[in-house]
């Protein structure tokens, strides 16, 4: 313990005792600052104020000077424990800047671009619950009259299910110049993930091809929450099942390929879990909300249809998601001329 620290220090005490004024409060802030630079531990402060105290008032209780000594026991423990936590929040600090980094990539990596042809309007909205999003949407464009789209779910979060989507990605841009029959298209990237990714990871995924040649919307599943096709004549709602392994599972796996014709003002719905589990304080939505919402807004466009069913549930949620939210449209508006 430094003694010309310990005498000034007794000199400040000495001096706020016999005149408690502000100006020898700030004297004694700024004396603090020789304690950060001299390295002096904080269990070491109040021994250098037991010392000082015991000099200014010499008569002072031994009990109370006991005390002095149970506080510096606590000091010690205290300044352990306060290590350790600014410890942790630096690694924190660094994982999250790791994800930030990761996130960033993920977004510039995983881009697609919507197709744009008449015929066939299509909106969608893709949130992520934290930072990484384990949802992935990609559209696929193989001419003017056909228009593709995959949404595929990775059952985890954070930077491995952001690894999962990037061997998605890698899948589907191997699609260039092959069958992109759902059905195809789905064994394709089953064989790349099933060699690919860890067996903790589960994927699941939709895949659905809009020929606007004669208004055929074939489609097959991966495992993956059942598509929503709304039939304008009928003003109900139908399911778009079709039966398939897990991506992963296994490397051979036969995916049923169906198909609907859509008529204008129909519309078909693709979602995540994230949108058809909402859950609020009192449980899990009703699957009959969702198509209330869609029954509300038919006749918008798909992108304010999508944007609609987004912010509705997110109010339900307390705007907090507690899981990724994806929803595509294709909504179909008139025949090729």
């Amino acid at each position: 313990m430094p003694q010309e620290v310990g005498k000034q220090y007794k000199e400040l005490l000495q001096q706020y005792i016999d005149n408690r004024n502000e100006e020898d409060l700030y004297f004694g802030q700024q004396f603090s600052r020789q304690f950060i630079e001299k390295k002096i531990a904080p269990e070491d402060v109040i021994s250098i104020h037991k010392t000082a105290l015991a000099e200014v008032f010499p008569d002072l209780p031994e009990k109370v000077m006991y005390s002095f000594d149970f506080l510096i026991e606590m000091m010690i423990h205290y300044g352990l424990a306060l290590r350790e936590h600014q410890s942790l929040i630096r690694k924190q600090e660094e994982i999250q800047m790791e994800i930030n980094v990761a996130a960033k990539v993920q977004d510039t990596l995983l881009k697609t671009k919507i197709p744009d042809f008449e015929g066939i309007d299509i909106g969608f909205i893709t949130e992520p619950a934290k930072k990484m999003n384990g949802d992935y949407v990609y559209f696929l464009n193989d001419d003017n009259n056909v228009a593709s789209v995959a949404l595929a779910d990775v059952m985890g979060k954070g930077i491995p299910a952001a690894l999962c989507m990037s061997m998605i990605k890698f899948g589907m841009d191997s699609l260039q110049g092959e069958n992109t029959s759902p059905r195809n298209v789905l064994d394709i990237v089953n064989r790349i993930v099933e060699k690919s990714v860890d067996d903790s990871m589960f994927i699941s995924m939709f895949y659905g091809k809009y020929d606007a040649r004669d208004s055929s919307f074939s489609y097959a599943s991966a495992g993956h929450e059942p598509a929503l096709i709304y039939r304008a004549s009928e003003g109900g709602f139908t399911e778009l099942d079709a039966k398939g392994l897990l991506l992963g599972v296994q490397p051979d796996v036969d995916y049923e390929e169906r198909s609907v014709m859509l008529e204008v003002g129909d519309f078909i719905v693709m979602m995540t879990d994230g949108v058809t589990e909402v859950r609020t304080e009192t449980g899990f939505i009703d699957e009959g909300l969702i198509k209330s919402i869609l029954l509300e807004v038919k006749e918008e466009s798909a992108q304010s249809i999508a944007d609609t069913v987004y912010n509705r549930l997110l109010e339900l949620q307390n705007f907090h998601l507690r899981d990724d939210f994806t929803i595509i449209i294709f909504k179909k508006e008139n025949d090729l001329v």
